[in-house]
């Protein structure tokens, strides 16, 4: 159990300097809360519309592509650090590898599901006009 020791104690001061920010950011940060501070925030964006609008499907298509294509280096990895060991064999079998995935790239170009514009998408449909408050609030369509 003494080899243990060092990972229970980095455990242990990892939980301890997260949980002191958190504390310490509580007692001393300001409290001034505001409608802007209190608002979601969406990357910059005021939230406009309903949040249970439908999403287009390529939004998820692109994410498994991403992890599709992000589990392929999972698999590099191993392959270079036992190249030397493998030889030709081992190169025959990444290009293979490599061959396949550039297939699958091609195929998906091909189909579109790299394609984000709004004119490659049937079901795109355009945002809402934000109500009086938010223009007012956050300057839309105003020139300053």
């Amino acid at each position: 159990m003494e080899g243990w020791a060092g990972v229970a104690l980095m455990v242990l001061l990892g939980a301890s300097v997260g949980l002191g920010g958190l504390v310490i950011s509580s007692l001393v940060g300001p409290r001034n809360r505001t409608p802007e501070k209190m608002a979601a925030y969406e990357c910059g964006m005021p939230p406009v519309g309903d949040a249970r609008e439908r999403q287009s499907i390529k939004f998820y298509l692109v994410a498994m592509i991403f992890l599709l294509f992000d589990i392929e280096v999972a698999f590099l990895y191993p392959w270079a650090m036992a190249m030397r060991e493998l030889g030709w064999i081992g190169l025959i079998q990444i290009t293979v590898f490599f061959a396949i995935l550039v297939v699958g790239y091609v195929y998906i170009w091909r189909k579109g599901v790299l394609d984000w514009g709004p004119e490659s998408d049937p079901d795109y449909k355009h945002a809402p006009r934000p109500g009086p408050a938010v223009v007012k609030r956050y300057r839309y369509g105003t020139r300053d």
